[in-house]
Formats: structure tokens, sequence, C-alpha cells
């Protein structure tokens, strides 16, 4: 049998080995079968229509790809019309498109945002038009000098009481607003943050603004605005996106135009605090919530190609079948691909999770209750960390397992890794947020100390410090190595590392460079930890037992990993016993091992779980049926350097060098049969 033969039976006997209910484990992750039924229904809607296709998509220029990106975006809003689709329908056949597009980012910034903060005047006079796209919007934030810093923002907004307008300025070349997705060539209107400054020259600090961009009948930039694209991305990312700038010279904008569902300015130039300093945190907050759920299929797309791909790949030392070695039964290629198999599916859980939490807090807001708002802060920074940190890394880890072929466009992960690394900086810069964590530990361990540690005082702290319990001499008890099949105990270890490593943080003045983001991690896979042992417990009530206890399986891989991954500091605050010249390290690892190898007969069902298309993941190497070969000798004849013979260039450069080189090599005679 021929090696592309071979793949695709390999293929269709892992399938057949797995012993899984694939239906039920969808579901599982896609909230229900209602939920995918509606997925299944837009995907057969968007994949068939030929505004879609994707054969010609890796060679075109940038220029072409944004006028294909904003095609594409217009076909999606037809098609609304055409299918009566609701706004969380469109919402998910837009997310549909695996390229990120100008409107990605207005939905995921401005959109929310805006409806948040407008107030009743603007949301009466753009609501409809927001929704319904009849403007396009961005959200202009981030200055040449200036990013996660908001506070130090230089552009201003100086009210005008006289005429009743603010007056949107750009004072420096630094406070020109950067990087603000769809700014460069789409958008009509802004939200701009800047200075509000009051009749008088008084700072309130950083708030929001509408500015009206470009003409609604010939998209013509307005008088006193300057804007454009900042131009192409690292590593061919955002492609389509025009990443723009935008700079306002002395711009006038009406005073309704300030959004003033929480803070004010009078028409007499009086300022209006809002009833809570934290009520215009909600709409930020989803946005980064937003990118757990992103990140986690990221990591799905990635696991899948890599994990079908090294199933069919056969190389080195030969098998029980007298053939080489499937890839994906080497143990350096399932230890590193099965953790990301693992990521994947907690982080959708805990995407889904995060928004539903995000929807009761904004509630709460809209009443003034902002009881929630300092948890879910720190939960939605811990996860948006762990979630674009380990979807890069793992998109990364994915590709460089895949071998040569791993680096080919047409494997597609590369593009997975260039269009998500962004997130690890936009809407928090990961070591910054990773500060926020730590302030906020400290914070909660101050409040402990000044209550001597009490009881009662533990009893009260929230789910993201609640390892500070092991703080309390009633907690502490012998150390032994844990039942590393035990989930409870995992976490236990975890939750001790943190609590130790806070404590040191906190009493400890000469610490090293990186111990803030080493303790910012000790706390976030401690909370992690947490989560993933509640969505074990929970298994049993939504899956059948067999099902169960694969998934269980699979979670509990991200536990070990964990410990394993902070191995460093738990050794160094001596929290596993450690006897001389033994590792105390071993039994960590061969349970890790010892469940990959558990695995592996089920990661082709626990891949198709996703329920992704071969369109979906536009990866030869990835396709569903295993014919990886044959994908890429397709894809590689439509190369258009194929399209000439010779190439074009080649009488104009290769000619001359040739000859050059045969010359002065004394060659003479038939060239064409050296």
């Amino acid at each position: 049998m021929l090696p592309h033969e071979r793949a695709k039976r390999d293929m269709a006997e892992a399938r057949v080995r797995t012993t899984i209910d694939v239906e039920q484990v969808r579901n599982l992750l896609f909230g229900g079968q209602s939920k995918w039924d509606t997925h299944a229904r837009l995907l057969r809607v968007v994949s068939q229509d030929p505004v879609f296709d994707k054969s010609e998509r890796p060679f075109l220029a940038r220029k072409d790809r944004y006028k294909r990106a904003i095609s594409m975006t217009n076909r999606i809003y037809e098609l609304r019309d055409i299918h009566g689709w609701s706004i969380a329908e469109t919402a998910e056949a837009l997310d549909l498109i695996d390229e990120e597009l100008p409107i990605h980012l207005s939905s995921a910034t401005f959109d929310p945002v805006f409806m948040d903060q407008c107030g009743p005047y603007l949301r009466e006079k753009y609501g409809e038009l927001v929704v319904n796209r009849g403007i396009q919007g961005t959200y202009l934030q981030t200055e040449l000098a200036h990013g996660s810093d908001v506070a130090s923002l230089e552009t201003t907004a100086t009210y005008i009481p006289e005429a009743k307008e603010f007056e949107v300025h750009s004072p420096t070349l630094t406070s020109t607003k950067w990087w603000a997705g769809a700014a460069g060539r789409t958008a009509t209107h802004g939200v701009v943050q800047a200075q509000l400054i009051l009749p008088g020259g008084k700072s309130m600090g950083p708030h929001l603004f509408l500015v009206q961009l470009r003409s609604l009948d010939d998209h013509r930039l307005l008088p006193g605005i300057v804007m454009g694209d900042i131009g192409p991305k690292a590593l061919g990312g955002y492609t389509t996106v025009d990443n723009g700038f935008a700079r306002f010279d002395h711009v006038r904008i009406s005073h309704e135009n300030m959004l003033s569902a929480f803070s004010q300015v009078t028409e007499d130039g009086r300022y209006v605090k809002p009833p809570h300093a934290k009520l215009s945190y909600g709409g930020m907050m989803v946005v980064r919530s937003l990118l757990v759920g992103k990140g986690a299929w990221v990591m799905a797309k990635a696991a899948t190609v890599s994990i079908r791909y090294c199933t069919v790949r056969r190389q080195g030392g030969r098998s029980t079948d007298g053939l080489e070695r499937q890839v994906i039964t080497y143990p350096g290629v399932y230890y590193r691909l099965l953790p990301v198999l693992s990521h994947a599916y907690i982080f959708i859980i805990l995407g889904q999770s995060l928004l539903e939490q995000m929807a009761v807090m904004n509630k709460q807001l809209a009443t003034g209750d902002a009881s929630m708002v300092s948890e879910m802060h720190l939960t939605s920074c811990a996860l948006k960390i762990l979630a674009t940190t380990m979807g890069a890394q793992d998109a990364e880890t994915t590709r460089r397992a895949m071998g040569g072929h791993g680096y080919s466009e047409f494997a597609a992960v590369g593009r997975y890794y260039a269009n998500f690394l962004p997130t690890t900086t936009y809407e928090g810069d990961n070591f910054v947020l990773d500060l926020q964590i730590v302030r906020g530990a400290l914070k909660a361990y101050k409040s402990l100390q000044s209550s001597s540690f009490s009881v009662n005082a533990v009893a009260q702290l929230p789910p993201s410090s609640a390892y500070l319990r092991f703080l309390l001499p009633q907690f502490t008890t012998k150390l032994s190595e844990p039942d590393w099949t035990d989930p409870t105990q995992v976490v236990v270890l975890l939750e001790r590392r943190a609590s130790a490593m806070v404590g040191y943080r906190a009493e400890t003045t000469d610490i090293d460079a990186s111990m803030d983001n080493r303790v910012s991690k000790a706390t976030i896979d401690a909370y992690l930890s947490v989560r993933v042992r509640e969505l074990i417990e929970s298994l049993p009530q939504i899956l059948q037992p067999r099902e169960a206890s694969v998934v269980s399986k699979l979670y509990t891989l991200t536990l070990l990993t964990l410990v394993e991954s902070g191995l460093v500091d738990i050794l160094s605050f001596d929290l596993l016993p450690q006897n001389p010249g033994d590792d105390p390290c071993r039994g960590l690892r061969a349970t890790i091992n010892a469940l990959c190898t558990e695995l592996l007969p089920e990661v082709i069902g626990l891949t198709d779980a996703f329920g992704f298309t071969d369109w979906e993941l536009d990866s030869a190497l990835g396709v569903h049926d295993g014919s990886v070969y044959e994908q890429l000798w397709a894809r590689a004849q439509k190369e258009p350097l194929n399209a000439e013979e010779p190439v074009d260039g080649y009488e104009q450069f290769v000619k001359p060098m040739l000859r050059r080189g045969q010359l002065l090599s004394g060659t003479r005679g038939e060239r064409s049969k050296l």
C-alpha cells in the first residue's frame, strides 16, 4: 500500500479505536444540541457561498485581502437579511470566517463600549445604526506613546460651554491614536478615549467621546481629521485588518457626544461624577472575557490539525505492523500535543461560563450595583492571561510537532498563530495584567493580616484568593507526595504554592526581578485548578460514564502539567517531600505519561468533537479523511510562481547570472548538457 493510501487508512482506523460518543462530547463543548444545530445551520450557509471560498487566499496581496474581507463582511449582512438571522446568529456567522476582519474588532470593542456607556441620547440616535451596520465603529484608545497606561493618554477633549461643544485635539505626535482596528480605511465613527478638560483647564482624566470620522455620503475624512493604515503586522498576521492611526486638529463635537451613561458634563460645564467609580469597567471586561473563548478555539483548531497529521504521518523506527511508526505514538510528540487538547476543552467551557458571569455583572451595574466588579476584574484578567498566553504557545507547539510541513502556509497553524499572537498584548498586555493580579493578591493578604488571619476573615475570601486559607495553621498539614490521580490533592498543592509565594512576596523586600510574574502565575494556576476540579466533578451529571471518564482524564492532564510547569517554585518552597537521592517529581511525570497513553486511542474522537469541517480548518494537514499528501500536492499546483515556464525574471536576472558564472568557470560548448 502506498504511503498516501496508508494515511487515509490510518485515519479511518484511528476513528474506529475511539470509544467515546463523539456527538455527546460535542454537545458538551457547544452547550447543547440546539446550539450545535444552530452552528451547523449557519456553517452550511456560509461555507457553501462562493464569496467565502478560500482556495486563492494564500496567494493574494494585502490590498486584495482587505477588499475580500469587506466583501465577506457585506455578504454576511446580506445573508442575515435573506435568512432572517438574529443578532446572535449574525455574530456567530461572522465568527465562522477564520481570519480577522475590520468588523471583528468593531464588534469586540466599539460595540460593547458604546452600547454599555453611550447614555440615552446617543443610544436613541445611533443604537440601531450600530446594530445594523449603518455606521462602522472603531475604538480609539491606544496612542503612539501610551497603551496600557490609560491615565497618561495625551489626546484632549476640552469643553467649551458657550458653544456647548467639546474640542477633541491631538496636541503632540505621540498623542496620535495608533493600532485601532478598522480605523485605517473602514470606520465612519470612533469612540475616542481623551482627557476631559473642564472650563478653567481642570483635567478630569480619560473619558469617552463619540466622533464622526468619515462622511456617510462618500466616506471621505471629515475636516480636522487625519487617518490611515499603520502598515503590515508581524508574521503576516491581521493582514485583512486596517489597524489605523488618527489625529485630531481641534475637532468640534456636540456636548451630547460624550458617552454619559455614568459620568457627565452639564451644559454649563459642571462635572457629574458616576455613582460608583467602577461603573464604566463593564464593557472592557467583556472584551477581555471574549478572548478566553477565542483562545480556546484557536487551541482546538491547532490541536485538531496537528493530532490528525501526526496520526497519519509515519516516520522513523518500525512499529509492530512492520511500517514506520505513526508520529503521534512517540512520547516526545504526544507529551506535547495532548495538553494542548486539554487546554482547548477547559477554556471553551470556562469561556462560556465567564461570559455568563459578565452578563450577570452588567445587569447589576445597570442598577448601580458594583459588588461583582473587583472579583470579575481579577477573574477576567487571570483567564485572559492564561488563554492568550497558552493559546499562542500551544499554536506554536502544535506547528513544531508537525515537523517541516508544519511551516507551510497550507498547514494553517502558522496562520492561526500569527493572527492570535497580538491578543497577548491588546486589551491589557499580559505582563501588565500580571501586576494587577499581584496587587489583588497582596491586597487580600494584607486584609487577612489585619484581621490576624482569623477563620472568619478567611471564610470571606472570594474565589480568586481562596488559596490564602493555607496560611492558617489548621490548613498546614504534614507534607506528603500527592496521589497524582486525585484532582483534589493536586489542587491543594497548587493552592499551597500560591499562598506560600504571596506570603513571601508580601513579607520580603529583597525580591528578584521575576518574582511578580511568578507570583501571578502561581495565583492564576491555583484559581484555574479549582475551576478544573469543579469541571471534573460536574462531568458525571453531564456525560455518560465512559465519556465522563475520558474527559476527566483530559482535564486532569492540565492539572498535572500546571504542577510540572511550577516545579521550580514548588520545590523552592519545599512543598513536596524530598529525600536525598530521590527524584520528587518522578511520580508526577509517570502519571502524566500514563494519562497520555490512556488518552491516545481517544484523541481523534476528542478532536472530532470540536465539529470542525475541512472548510473551517482550511488545512492540508488537518483534513478529516487523512489525505494530507494529496492536499499538499493539489494546493502547491495553484502557486502563481508555477504558472510560467521559465519563470518571470529568468531572462532579466537568472539567465545573465548563469551565463556570467559559466564564463568565469571557463565552461564552453553545450551548456544545456552540463
